[in-house]
């Protein structure tokens, strides 16, 4: 494939999201990008997508489907919340401190996640259910059923999402990491044998165990960061969610990961991701300009017929493509 016809493949989707929903915002009467708040909370809803969308796929490509993703950043951010405000008080650098523990308490919360999935060697979609429920147990007993607050609310916190400098380099050292990790390693190569062929993998010498204990891992972090940035954020966690409530954060990866992967015919998986996000982001960015007309409810109308219709075209790509173009792709 040549490099004009890569860098087309690649950059379309998102060009052509930045195109229509800005025409749709200037229709009435703004941008997409009003100010510099806004870009910051676009920079920001970016890194979210993206590592979301990130954790769900590792998984999810080994046919691991993983519902407890939505938990881990909730108990983890309230674990980083409580212990940096038990350190530091909420004082210069508590933020930084919250980042870190968040990040260790994700990934230790996905080993773990992942150890129960090894042991009981029960279907991962059952085990995952099992360990949301746990996992929001853990949370409201920590919580009392009550929202995280006093922990997030202070000026180290909100100067984090303050700027777009902190998610932008969370983006870029999320996205180097990743790519060195799963295309330029062992365990990258070994993660993308048992996804490709996982019995012929095996039969080799692949260590499927410890391959998939190291993915719920990196899941576990990932979804740490998501936690920590979603309670910048917001200001708040909310410690009262039971009945699978937290599930709702991995749904809003869907779309994003399909787009992703189309991309990645001309790229890149990671950086199809990161695209891909871009573009729910610019999505999110136009509801946040239309909030007067557009509800949340339409919102998640929008978002889901959005995903139905990207999955319409990629199971009859072939046909619509002859249709239109007369020829085989």
């Amino acid at each position: 494939m040549s490099t004009p016809k890569k860098i087309a493949g690649t950059m379309v989707i998102p060009v052509l999201t930045f195109l229509i929903l800005e025409m749709i915002c200037m229709a009435h009467g703004n941008n997409i990008i009003t100010n510099m708040k806004s870009f910051d909370n676009f920079v920001v809803y970016t890194a979210i997508v993206m590592l979301t969308t990130i954790a769900l796929s590792i998984n999810l490509n080994s046919g691991r489907f993983d519902f407890s993703l939505g938990s881990m950043a909730a108990l983890a951010s309230i674990i980083g919340a409580k212990l940096s405000y038990a350190v530091l008080g909420g004082g210069s650098g508590s933020a930084v401190l919250m980042l870190f523990v968040t990040i260790v308490a994700g990934a230790v919360l996905g080993l773990i996640s992942g150890g129960i999935y090894v042991l009981l060697r029960i279907p991962p979609i059952i085990t995952s259910l099992g360990v949301t429920l746990i996992y929001e147990g853990i949370m409201y007993t920590i919580t009392n059923g009550k929202y995280v607050m006093a922990e997030v609310q202070n000026p180290s916190m909100s100067g984090f999402v303050g700027t777009w400098i902190y998610a932008a380099a969370i983006i870029v050292v999320v996205l180097i990491l990743s790519i060195v990790i799963f295309d330029y390693t062992r365990f990258g190569y070994d993660y993308k044998a048992l996804k490709d062929r996982q019995k012929v993998a095996v039969n080799t010498g692949i260590r499927e165990i410890p391959n998939a204990l190291i993915c719920y891992t990196i899941c576990g972090a990932l979804m740490g960061t998501v936690g920590f940035l979603n309670a910048a954020r917001n200001t708040t966690i909310n410690g009262g969610q039971l009945n699978f409530s937290s599930i709702a954060i991995m749904f809003t990866a869907f779309l994003p990961m399909f787009i992703g992967s189309y991309i990645s015919r001309y790229s890149n998986e990671k950086l199809g991701f990161l695209l891909a996000a871009v573009c729910m982001s610019l999505l999110n960015s136009t509801f946040a300009v239309l909030s007067n007309v557009v509800t949340a409810s339409m919102q998640s109308i929008i978002n889901a017929v959005l995903l139905v219709v990207f999955l319409i075209y990629l199971n009859n790509e072939k046909l619509l493509v002859k249709i239109f173009f007369g020829r085989r792709n």
